[in-house]
C-alpha cells in the first residue's frame, strides 16, 4: 500500500515547493484538502490522522496545533517551521550531520527540517568543531545571502511588482534581522557546539532563488586541515561537493533550482573564508523535507531531487 502524505499549509512557498516535487510520484499517495478552505481546522485534522507523513508548512503556532491534532500513533511529521528545531523528542532533519543521523531519521516520527541560513553554518562549522580545530568560544561571525523567495509571499510579491519604482530600496541588498536574535541562532548553537551565540547577519537581495552562507576564520597553517576535514565528512554525500579554489567571485545563486550543496575553502595569508552556496527552497527549505522524507519511508534518499 502506499504511503499516504498530507501538506499542511499546502499554499505558502515551501508547500507549494514539496507538493511540486510530490505530484505525479507513483509511490505515494498525496491527500488534498478541499481549496475552497485549506485552513479549515475539522479538514485539516481529518486528514492529519489519515496521513502516514504530514509536512508543517506553517507558521509556527499553526504548526503546533497541527501536531496537538494528531491522534493516530501511526502518523508522522515533518516540520519545516522553527517551532520544533531545538524541541525534545523531534530529530533535527539534516542527514548530513553525523554518520548517525540518517539513522536517527529514518526511525524518527517526529522530524525538524532545518532552517535555511543554518543548514549552511552547520555544514560549514560542526565538522571543525568536532575536530577540535574550531574551538567552542571561538568568535563565530556568519553572513548569509538570500534570494527574496525565502521571505514568504509577501516579499515575492513586493519584489515581482511590476511597476516597482527605479530608485525602490528592494533594488539593493538589505540587511534584516538586525536585532540581534534571529530564529536561527539556537539551532546553529545546538547543532555546532557553539557556546556563545554568533555574530549573525542575514542580508536579502534582489534576486529570486539561492543563497550563500559566509563564515570568516582566522585560523593560522590550518587551511589544509580545513579542506581535509570537509572533504572527508561529506565524501558519502552525492549532494555536496567541497573545493578548495581562488575564484574571482562567488555568486550566491550558483546553486539555484538545486538541491546541491558547494562548500568552498578560500583564504589570504592567515585568513579562511568559508562559503556554502546552495538553494534556499531547494536545500535550505523544501528540497530538505523530501529527501527527509524519502529517508523516512524507506525510498531511494535522492529520490526526485535536483542534481
Amino acid at each position: 500500500m502506499k504511503p499516504k502524505i498530507f501538506i499542511d499549509g499546502r499554499d505558502g512557498t515551501t508547500g507549494l515547493q514539496i507538493y511540486d516535487r510530490l505530484n505525479g510520484r507513483d509511490d505515494i499517495e498525496l491527500l488534498l484538502i478541499d481549496e475552497s478552505n485549506p485552513e479549515d481546522p475539522v479538514l485539516r485534522k481529518e486528514l492529519i490522522n489519515q496521513a502516514d507523513l504530514i509536512f508543517l508548512c506553517l507558521p509556527d503556532d499553526i504548526a503546533e496545533q497541527s501536531v496537538s491534532f494528531i491522534e493516530n500513533d501511526n502518523t508522522r511529521v515533518i516540520d519545516a517551521s522553527t517551532a520544533h528545531r531545538v524541541a525534545d523528542g523531534w530529530v533535527y532533519g539534516l542527514p548530513e550531520l553525523s554518520d548517525k543521523q540518517h539513522e536517527k531519521i529514518r526511525t524518527a516520527k517526529r522530524v525538524s527540517n532545518p532552517g535555511c541560513h543554518s543548514t549552511g553554518a552547520i555544514l560549514l562549522l560542526k565538522p571543525l568543531m568536532e575536530a577540535g580545530v574550531i574551538p567552542q568560544d571561538y568568535p563565530i561571525a556568519i553572513t548569509s545571502v538570500t534570494g527574496y523567495t525565502g521571505g514568504g509571499m509577501k516579499m515575492i510579491n513586493d519584489y515581482e511588482e511590476p511597476n516597482r519604482a527605479e530608485n525602490s530600496e528592494l533594488n539593493a541588498p538589505r540587511l534584516y534581522g538586525m536585532g540581534a536574535s534571529h530564529k536561527h541562532i539556537p539551532e546553529i548553537m545546538q547543532y555546532t557546539g557553539i557556546k556563545t551565540a554568533p555574530s549573525f547577519m542575514p542580508l536579502v537581495a534582489d534576486y529570486p532563488q539561492g543563497m550563500q552562507v559566509i563564515i570568516p576564520l582566522h585560523l593560522p597553517g590550518k587551511r589544509q586541515t580545513v579542506t581535509d576535514i570537509l572533504s572527508k565528512t561529506y565524501a558519502r554525500c552525492l549532494n555536496i561537493n567541497v573545493l578548495d579554489d581562488k575564484p574571482i567571485f562567488a555568486e550566491s545563486n550558483l546553486n539555484a533550482d538545486t538541491d546541491k550543496v558547494a562548500i568552498r575553502i578560500r583564504g589570504f595569508e592567515d585568513k579562511i573564508i568559508l562559503t556554502a552556496q546552495f538553494d534556499n527552497l531547494g536545500k535550505g527549505a523544501s528540497g530538505a523535507a523530501v529527501q527527509n522524507m524519502n529517508i523516512m519511508l524507506g525510498f531511494n534518499e535522492y529520490e526526485r531531487l535536483k542534481f
